[in-house]
């Protein structure tokens, strides 16, 4: 068959056809009487196999190794494609991402489009203060772009400015951070929780009530920690953990006293506190005195007077101390 056939049934242009043939990868069987090329279904085969190589990723020399060379082994070629290809998609997501950013900051003109663009650059930026400026620009800042940037920020104050501004954003902050709460990862639920307790939304009040029951500890303590103090009672057994295990004790105790100002609840916490008294710890017979200091009622006294004569003389001067205050 002439080169116009071969095209034809091949779906390759006769001016790839002639370009493979100049560089080696296809010859054409014979000529015809004219001088014209022929090729056979051998021909046919061959640019198959071309196309087939082409569609992998592979370069024109690549496919000529490929099928010159019997030495050749695809699974080094096969990797580094595989590799290329990841590199490839990542760069395509990361434009796909940074163009819904633009999309999401409704810009009405080239020069908001600019000013965006600007802020996302800043906020992927290595430079911390870079980051915490672009993060300040809440004017123009898109949220998710915010969202995304305060779940993996590590620098303090670059978090803090993130969360800062995400407090700024209404309700649309709050749901974007639902999925980080839910994260694998621990450090993301965690900026997640922090970013959340300084939203002052019914929204984000809502996710962290949720994240009470969360599984990871962390994020359950520090949702406790915001609510205790809006009077939500089912952060106080988190809080008499915390108090018990010190961790954030002080706060713990700080939330447990303002819980305090139901009488009921103050009996429950009371007795809760009493309950962790370890006769073989005085770090926690300490801390737990400590934290009865806020809380009034028969049980705290009760239990005060007796830590007063603790056999731990720190246990006993502050239970004591305590007592002539109330």
């Amino acid at each position: 068959m002439l080169i116009g056939e071969m095209a034809q049934r091949s779906g390759v242009s006769a001016r790839m056809l002639r370009h493979y043939e100049s560089l080696g990868l296809l010859r054409p069987t014979g000529r015809s009487h004219a001088g014209y090329r022929e090729y056979t279904g051998e021909d046919i085969r061959r640019i198959f196999h071309i196309e087939s190589l082409r569609s992998l990723g592979l370069s024109l020399r690549d496919v000529g190794r490929a099928l010159e060379d019997p030495a050749f082994t695809p699974s080094g070629l096969v990797e580094d494609l595989i590799r290329r290809t990841r590199e490839r998609i990542a760069r395509e997501t990361e434009l796909l991402t940074r163009l819904q950013r633009i999309v999401t900051a409704e810009p009405a003109g080239w020069p908001d489009v600019l000013q965006v663009v600007a802020l996302l650059h800043a906020l992927g930026s290595d430079r911390p203060e870079d980051r915490q400026r672009a993060a300040l620009a809440t004017d123009t800042a898109p949220v998710q772009a915010l969202v995304e940037a305060a779940l993996n920020e590590s620098d303090p104050n670059v978090a803090g400015a993130l969360r800062w501004a995400l407090a700024q954003s209404g309700d649309a902050g709050p749901e974007l951070l639902a999925d980080g709460l839910r994260s694998p990862l621990a450090e993301v639920r965690q900026r997640a929780v922090r970013t959340l307790a300084e939203i002052p939304s019914e929204t984000a009040t809502a996710l962290l009530h949720e994240a009470l029951g969360s599984t990871d500890v962390a994020v359950r303590r520090h949702a406790a920690l915001t609510l205790g103090p809006r009077g939500v009672a089912e952060t106080v057994p988190i809080l008499i953990d915390m108090v018990v295990h010190e961790v954030n004790d002080v706060d713990a105790a700080d939330a447990l006293g303002v819980l305090s100002a139901d009488p009921t609840l103050a009996e429950t916490i009371a007795a809760g506190l009493v309950g962790c008294l370890s006769p073989g710890d005085a770090s926690v017979r300490r801390r737990v005195t400590q934290a009865l200091a806020d809380i009034p009622g028969d049980t705290a006294t009760r239990a005060l007077t007796e830590l007063s004569r603790d056999d731990d003389r720190g246990v006993a001067l502050t239970a004591a101390y305590i007592l002539g205050m109330r």
